[in-house]
């Protein structure tokens, strides 16, 4: 999430876990054990019914984050399994910090090794992070004026590397609220409603993966892909188009078909349309030079 200081990203990565499905048995369990190799688990709340989220400050080190130690235990990486894991102001973290993510972010797991053993954490868990879009924190924003220059923007960007930018699916702007939408009195949708909608479409991945041993679109292989993401020769073209325009590697290709199947989902469409796609696409804002 990209947007100037105020305009609620924390707020919303807080409440991704609201959204969730619950945890089934067998995830409970997986968290439960981690949590409790950890030692962070409590004694008096006995099975871990809720998803974690976890919220490390940016001066975290690289051990921290992945885990390590003279006797391995779990980082943070591990203890957000099955659940969220939040790192605000994403470019303060150090480069090398953010690096060793790229591992766990592709196979959901964590090998660390040492001379008397090597140790496996399981580290599946759903990444949000937040950043200002420069140093000052306004840039494109209508209401306040930005104070930096193009390369001091620029380095400022840098310091996340394209590779990891590659592997998060999705990239959006969180403008700032305005005054009479901070004030309005009409209701929004809260978050049962959209839990509602999630759980749905979970349903929907469901079905269409229970002879895969998988539960979800975002942990489909190539192959899976191919099978469950057809698309419409307009919008083969369009992502095509898209492809050579942006300069997307096949990746970011695979991404992009993962979040259109999963917002065809959210509309219970069994098939993914142009506007799909076209949504999908819309998300990579990284990856369309947005500090240019």
């Amino acid at each position: 999430m990209i947007g100037a200081p105020g305009s609620g990203k924390t707020m919303l990565a807080k409440r991704l876990p609201s959204i969730l499905a619950p945890l089934r048995l067998e995830e409970a369990l997986e968290t439960t054990k981690i949590h409790s190799v950890a030692g962070v688990l409590d004694a008096d709340a006995g099975l871990v019914k809720q998803r974690p989220f976890r919220s490390p400050h940016h001066s975290i080190s690289d051990a921290g984050l992945i885990g390590g130690g003279t006797i391995p235990r779990p980082g943070e990486v591990s203890l957000a399994h099955n659940g969220v894991l939040f790192l605000d102001e994403l470019p303060e973290f150090p480069r090398n910090v953010l690096e060793v993510m790229r591992q766990p972010l592709e196979d959901g797991t964590v090998t660390i090794s040492r001379a008397a053993m090597s140790l496996c954490f399981p580290a599946r868990f759903m990444l949000a992070a937040a950043m200002n879009p420069c140093p000052c924190g306004y840039f494109n924003d209508k209401s306040h004026e930005c104070l930096c220059t193009p390369p001091m923007i620029q380095r400022y960007i840098s310091k996340i590397s394209g590779p990891l930018l590659d592997r998060i699916d999705i990239h959006i702007e969180v403008p700032a609220v305005q005054y009479r939408e901070l004030r309005a009195g009409a209701a929004s949708e809260g978050s049962a409603e959209i839990r509602a909608r999630v759980l749905a479409a979970r349903g929907c991945q469901n079905q269409r993966f229970a002879a895969d041993r998988i539960f979800t679109n975002a942990q489909m292989n190539t192959r899976q892909i191919r099978t469950h993401c057809e698309l419409s020769p307009e919008a083969e073209r369009l992502l095509e188009r898209a492809m050579q325009q942006q300069g997307l590697s096949a990746r970011a290709h695979d991404r992009i078909l993962k979040v259109a199947r999963t917002i065809a989902d959210l509309d219970a469409q069994p098939h993914i349309t142009v506007g799909h796609v076209a949504e999908a696409i819309q998300y990579r804002t990284l990856d369309r030079s947005y500090w240019s």
